[in-house]
């Protein structure tokens, strides 16, 4: 069993497709390459989060269009971290967690890493190396060297395991502010 975590997927949202350069035709084509690269890494007994974002736009709101989408989804688990767009009926989906942040035991320190929709500048464990991924800001920032953005748009539309988020939370830099929050821990 493993983890494997996404962002910012919007099925659905045609406006998403020129607003952040995303290479589909249309929302249909862009939901089936989202489907499709999820089956590529994510196996039957892993979990998938959506760390926000799930769909948004009209068929946001189509309870069937949501059921049949998340049908299609691999994975034993699923869970949502809720995200801005992530409103009735996406709530109503038969997620296994559903919550605004949450911390998820990952990698060999035995660590809590924290997920939610919204970058952070700090949060429990910070200062002991516990990692952030979030989403919300799609193509314009990867994060720092403890906080990574695991949004589709930063990882050719796939989801990514916690490896993944280590490796380029290695090549980032440290937040700007961190210093600022977190003057007793330096990375």
């Amino acid at each position: 069993m493993a983890n494997w975590y996404t962002a910012d997927t919007h099925f659905g949202h045609e406006n998403i497709i020129p607003a952040c350069g995303r290479p589909f035709r249309h929302a249909g084509h862009m939901d089936s390459v989202l489907i499709e690269k999820m089956w590529e890494v994510v196996q039957e007994d892993d979990d998938l989060w959506i760390i926000g974002d799930f769909a948004f736009g009209p068929k946001a709101k189509d309870a069937e269009y949501l059921n049949i989408l998340f049908s299609q989804l691999p994975g034993v688990r699923k869970h949502l971290i809720v995200g801005n767009h992530d409103l009735a009926p996406t709530l109503t989906l038969p997620w296994d967690s559903i919550a605004h942040l949450t911390d998820v035991q990952e990698g060999p320190d035995g660590l809590r890493h924290t997920l939610c929709h919204y970058p952070m500048i700090t949060w429990n464990g910070a200062r002991k190396g516990s990692l952030q991924l979030f989403g919300h800001v799609h193509n314009n920032w990867q994060g720092s060297r403890n906080a990574v953005n695991v949004g589709v748009d930063q990882w050719d539309f796939m989801p990514v395991s916690f490896g993944q988020v280590v490796e380029r939370a290695d090549r980032l830099s440290v937040n700007a502010h961190w210093k600022d929050v977190e003057h007793f821990h330096l990375l």
